[in-house]
Order: structure tokens, then C-alpha cells, then sequence
């Protein structure tokens, strides 16, 4: 069975669960206010709108306080268990919790984020990331963190075309990651700043009945049996955003630059680095009426530079920060030294009140690598998706997208939009 894909009777106990964990989990959730300042000319009045929470105080008869206005330390949680399956066979049992709060006055502090996804199968493999972006009173900082634990096999393809879908092979490792990042705003909008960067990746390895990754890929950095692959490196980050929402943008940009050098002094067996620039643009076709009718629009450029990167380190599809590119394809479905994605999707609300929407996505990617010529060789992908309302007061949706691709299909539950 194809990784991501969600059988008829996955997909029933999933959306159970959603509407009974989803229902409660949100229940949690304190304090109404806007979002941003200049969000508020769009949606001012939040109780024309419907979500779970409201649903379930209609369902269980429950009247909430209206609390005391403050500056925006409000926290808004929402929480989505749901069983997705995982590479090598088998159900994982996968709970996606997010949290956003304010640290500042909502007229000039965006709203931070925390995600945490752990996900575990019952047996052998198992993951704990937690993702952040907290941003400081009136946007003074911007910190950002991305760690995570993991025991993860993983399909791949080796590089470029080199391989047809059917033709993929397994890899197992245990993985550690920490990403720590922290910005200085310049100006409006705009932010610079360093990190610091590890990947590291111990026993990878093939099953002792298959290929060895080394003769698979024909690749000859990062693919021996059984080694420890382990990148450490600083960046220097630039960070453009006027995005009103994280969660659930509805105006504005966001581009990032990121240039990342890892030298041997840091641990490094070879000296390397890597370029990635990622674009995003919110289009709203009609920003006077409450009910979303907008277009999204994403591109990132991912590059390496030095001739000795580790395999695993090599751009790869759904392997950017929130691995959510790809829809429509299996995570590491195409790898290369240069990846280019593009997608853009539609959004628009189904009901007046916002509790149901839909989006339709296509999307594209080209690597260089065997039998794919980077910019010439395209590998496309669509889909469609539903939107149920989780926390109108983050603006928090749960995700069912469906998504295909040339010998793959599958549904994916997310919490949060895509990007």
C-alpha cells in the first residue's frame, strides 16, 4: 500500500474522530479577538462566523463567560487525532496540536505558533516534532525553532528520474534535527538574522534482502550501510512577511532567504552549503465581504553547492520546513541538487458562515538529476480539498485534501492550511 494513502475505512474512523476530538479539543479555546489590525477590516465581527467550538456548545449545551478584554495573551489551541499510514506499512496513530497566542498588542504583534505532531505505530517507529515562530511585542524578534526525534524509514527514488514509482526502496534511520533561528525586524515587514542547524541521522540503511542505497543511487556521499550522517551548519536568514494570519493567511507576502554553510569546523566531513528561497502571495478577489474567495500562490527555490552532500541532505520534495509540498506525490518522490516547486491553490468558503469550505491546488516540481533536466523536465500534480472550521479565532482550519499524481493518489488530514 502506497505511503499517505488513506483506505475507505481509515478515512470514516478518521472523520469520527475529528468531529468527537475535534469538538472537545476546541473547546479549550479562550478569549475572542482579531487576529491582526488590519484583519479586522475584513472579518471585524467573528460571530457571524461558525466553528467546531460553537458546534459543540450548541451540541452539549454549554455557555461560556465572555471574559475580560486584554492585550492579546489569548491562547487559542486546537487538536486533531487521526491514523494516516506510514512508509514500510502499517498505521500510525498521528496527533497534530497547535497552539497560537499573542505576546504583544494584536495592532502590531503577529501571532506566534507552536505545532506539535507526535505520531507512533506501536511498534518500532515513532516521531516528536515541535515546530515554533514566536514573535516577540510588536514584532521586535522573530524566533523560530524546528525540533524533532525521530524514528523514521523512509521510501526513496534516488535522484532525478532515476527510478519509476513502483521501482522505490526503503531506508531506514533514526533522526535528530534542531533548527533555531532568531530575526531582527529592520523595518516594516522585514527581518534579518543567523541560526543554527543539525541533521543527524544514525544507521541508515537498506533491509539485508534489497539493494544498498550506495549501489541504488549510484551515489557515493551519505549512502554506505549502516554509517551516521551528521550536518551541522550557521545561517544567515532575511525574512520578508506582512502576512495577517500564519495559520490561515488571507492577504499579504512572505518571502524568505536563507543561505546555510556548513563547515568542517562544525563536525562536517566535507564543507557544503545550501540556497533556499521561498515566495508566497495572497490574492483576495474581494476583500469586502466576510466569505473567503481568494488564490494563493507558492514557489521555492532549493539548491546545494559543493560537490560532496550527503544524500539525505539533498533537496527533496515535502523536506522543506513543514514538509507540506508535494501534494499529490510521495515525500521524497523526486530528489535532486536543484529543486524548483511551484503550486497555487483556490480557496472559497461553501457556507456564509464560514464553517465549510473547499480548495483546488495544482502544483510542479523540477530536479536536475538522471533522466530529468532541471527547468525542462516538470512533474505535475493536483488535487482538491475539503475545510472544516476548527478556531475562528486563529483562523484554524482542518485540512482533507486529496491529491494525485502520475502513479500516485492519496488523502492527507493537516491541521492549518498547506502554507
Amino acid at each position: 500500500m502506497q505511503a499517505n494513502k488513506l483506505d475507505t475505512k481509515t478515512l470514516k474512523f478518521t472523520l469520527t474522530i475529528v468531529l468527537i476530538f475535534g469538538i472537545s479539543g476546541a473547546l479549550f479555546a479562550q478569549s475572542p479577538g482579531n487576529v491582526l489590525e488590519r484583519d479586522t477590516k475584513v472579518r471585524a465581527d467573528t460571530n457571524k462566523l461558525l466553528d467546531l467550538i460553537d458546534v459543540g456548545r450548541r451540541l452539549l449545551h454549554i455557555r461560556i463567560r465572555k471574559p475580560e478584554q486584554t492585550e492579546g495573551k489569548s491562547v487559542y489551541f486546537s487538536a486533531l487525532p487521526f491514523s494516516n499510514q506510514v512508509p514500510g506499512g502499517g498505521t500510525a496513530l498521528v496527533t497534530s496540536t497547535t497552539a497560537g497566542f499573542y505576546l504583544g498588542d494584536r495592532a502590531d504583534t503577529y501571532i506566534s505558533r507552536v505545532t506539535f505532531t507526535p505520531y507512533w505505530n506501536f511498534k518500532q517507529r515513532y516521531g516528536l516534532p515541535i515546530r515554533s515562530s514566536i514573535w516577540l511585542p510588536r514584532n521586535r524578534w522573530v524566533i523560530t525553532g524546528d525540533t524533532r526525534l525521530m524514528i523514521y524509514p523512509q521510501y526513496t527514488w534516488g535522484l532525478g528520474r532515476q527510478y519509476k514509482q513502483d521501482e522505490k526502496l526503503l531506508v531506514n534511520y533514526s533522526y535528530i534535527r534542531f533548527y533555531q533561528q532568531a530575526l531582527k525586524r529592520l523595518a516594516r515587514g522585514f527581518f534579518m538574522g543567523v541560526g543554527y542547524h543539525i541533521d543527524y541521522r544514525a544507521n541508515v540503511r537498506t533491509n539485508a534482502d534489497e539493494a544498498l542505497l550506495a549501489d541504488y543511487t549510484k551515489y557515493p556521499y551519505g549512502t554506505g550501510q549502516k554509517i551516521d550522517s551528521y550536518s551541522s551548519g550557521l545561517s544567515f536568514n532575511t525574512l520578508f512577511d506582512t502576512r495577517n494570519n500564519s495559520f490561515n493567511p488571507l492577504d499579504g507576502y512572505y518571502v524568505s532567504l536563507q543561505y546555510r554553510l556548513n563547515p568542517v569546523f562544525l563536525g562536517n566531513k566535507n564543507q557544503w552549503s545550501s540556497l533556499y528561497l521561498d515566495f508566497r502571495k495572497y490574492i483576495r478577489f474581494d476583500p469586502t465581504r466576510e466569505r473567503q474567495n481568494m488564490l494563493a500562490v507558492w514557489s521555492y527555490l532549493w539548491k546545494v553547492i559543493g560537490n560532496k552532500v550527503p544524500y539525505l541532505d539533498l533537496p527533496s520534495i515535502g523536506w522543506e520546513d513543514y514538509n507540506r509540498s508535494g501534494r499529490g506525490f510521495d515525500q521524497n518522490r523526486f530528489r535532486g541538487r536543484n529543486l524548483l516547486y511551484v503550486e497555487t491553490e483556490y480557496r472559497r468558503d461553501i457556507t456564509n458562515n464560514g464553517f465549510l469550505g473547499f480548495v483546488v491546488f495544482a502544483n510542479a516540481n523540477t530536479v536536475s538529476g538522471p533522466k530529468s533536466t532541471f527547468l525542462l523536465s516538470w512533474n505535475p500534480g493536483a488535487g482538491a480539498g475539503l475545510r472544516i472550521k476548527m478556531n475562528k479565532k486563529s483562523g484554524t482550519n482542518i485540512a482533507l485534501n486529496y491529491g494525485f499524481s502520475k502513479g500516485y493518489s492519496g488523502v492527507k488530514l493537516t491541521l492549518g492550511e498547506v502554507f
